[in-house]
């Protein structure tokens, strides 16, 4: 297949995958509040985590050894859709009497089969790529900044279609995930490992991929993704919420950021873009280790500029910088990562190595990440009652990722990619 050929039909994949996320991920805390539900906004964001401690990880070695991973993908898209689609049919039914046990179970489920999509698309783009003769390190990342493209198109579509505030946002989620999975069939097949006929019962379960904790270089770096995957969801799960509580001052009421909160946030994801971009040339320049402290420190800033700003003027521009530095924050660490992985791991254990780094980062890190957090944001806001210790809340995340900085810098020794 021709290098055009291949890109186009990746790019394409790429939008459709993040779309899907970006139809509810950083608005869903606004609808759980606005139905009395902002309580358990850190349980809605942390189950996204507990379900990746084990669901990529499984299913990553599936498409690895018996289903071709494309075909897998298209699979738990379309389970996802559905479950997102009987999530927002409840939502519409019982309207603002809607109860946690009500919308959760089905929530929980559609992510448990869309999140390890994540760590299949990787698969699917590297193998694709791979088999094209083509340098991932080089060829992925402008692909994959059509992902963020996706995310922006759908968060904004929920935005200026008023589904922010409410149950649709997860039917604008399945019908985005019922599109990506009927493309995944057509996209090129990725063949399954073929191996000796014998194996160990720890080759069989895929357990294999654990023997990388056995190189001390590998185990702190998956060490850190725990860590630094601990502040992953937390700006997604509280930022939107936090934004809309400035409205009830009068100061602030009406104000752009507080009735687009979406599209303020957007700016995140278009700083996702140029980095992205920058990826290639940071890894060459810099190194892993480089790379990653950068993405630290950002989220250093991220969460500090949260806590200094409002949505007037100059204090909306500390939002603006908050939403500029998330590219760096959240790429230089996650795509990073990912290409960091690929070129460590055998080609056998490629989609299991994803699996296990989403595992960490999207599955120990951010499960625990989010429940601390919600627990840090109930405590100095008197369970949200107390708009005044928000501030006091996001200093908190912007010491924790000071301190998972200054342990990495001392830690992790770097062998410079190839």
């Amino acid at each position: 297949m021709r290098y055009r050929d291949v890109k186009f039909r990746l790019v394409l994949l790429s939008f459709l995958q993040f779309a899907v996320w970006g139809a509810y991920l950083t608005s869903m805390g606004r609808y759980l509040g606005s139905v009395g539900m902002g309580g358990s906004i850190g349980w809605f964001y942390s189950v996204q985590g507990l379900v990746s401690i084990f669901m990529p990880a499984i299913v990553g070695v599936v498409a690895d050894r018996w289903v071709p991973a494309q075909r897998m993908l298209a699979l738990c898209h379309a389970v996802s859709a559905f479950l997102m689609a009987v999530t927002g049919y409840i939502g519409m039914l019982e309207g603002s009497d809607v109860l946690f046990d009500d919308i959760f179970w089905t929530y929980a489920l559609a992510v448990a089969f869309y999140m390890p999509t994540l760590a299949l698309f990787n698969s699917v783009s590297y193998s694709v790529l791979g088999r094209a003769g083509l340098d991932t390190v080089k060829a992925f990342p402008p692909i994959r900044v059509f992902g963020t493209v996706g995310f922006v198109v759908s968060m904004l579509l929920v935005d200026v279609t008023g589904f922010q505030d409410n149950y649709s946002q997860f039917f604008a989620s399945a019908v985005w995930g019922v599109i990506v999975a009927v493309y995944s069939l057509t996209l090129p097949n990725c063949p399954v490992a073929v191996g000796e006929r014998k194996r160990s019962l720890v080759s069989m379960l895929g357990l294999d991929a654990f023997g990388l904790f056995r190189n001390r270089r590998m185990a702190l770096f998956f060490l850190f993704s725990v860590l630094l995957g601990a502040a992953l969801q937390v700006s997604n799960g509280f930022a939107n919420t936090y934004i809309k509580g400035f409205g009830s001052m009068e100061e602030y009421a009406g104000t752009f950021a507080v009735e687009h909160t979406n599209v303020l946030i957007s700016l995140s994801q278009l700083s996702e873009i140029v980095c992205i971009l920058l990826i290639p040339f940071f890894l060459s320049r810099f190194g892993i280790k480089r790379v990653m402290v950068m993405a630290m420190v950002a989220w250093v800033f991220r969460f500090g500029f949260f806590a200094l700003g409002n949505p007037a003027m100059p204090g909306v521009l500390l939002f603006i910088l908050s939403m500029l530095v998330y590219g760096v924050a959240f790429d230089f660490f996650n795509i990073s990562g990912s290409l960091f992985v690929d070129k460590e791991v055998p080609v056998g254990l490629r989609s299991s190595a994803q699996g296990l780094f989403m595992l960490m980062t999207n599955g120990l890190g951010a499960s625990v990440g989010v429940v601390a957090a919600q627990a840090v944001v109930d405590h100095f806001t008197l369970g949200q009652l107390c708009f005044a210790g928000w501030p006091s809340a996001w200093f908190v995340f912007a010491g924790y990722a000071l301190m998972v900085t200054v342990l990495f810098v001392l830690l992790f020794k770097e062998k410079k990619m190839a």
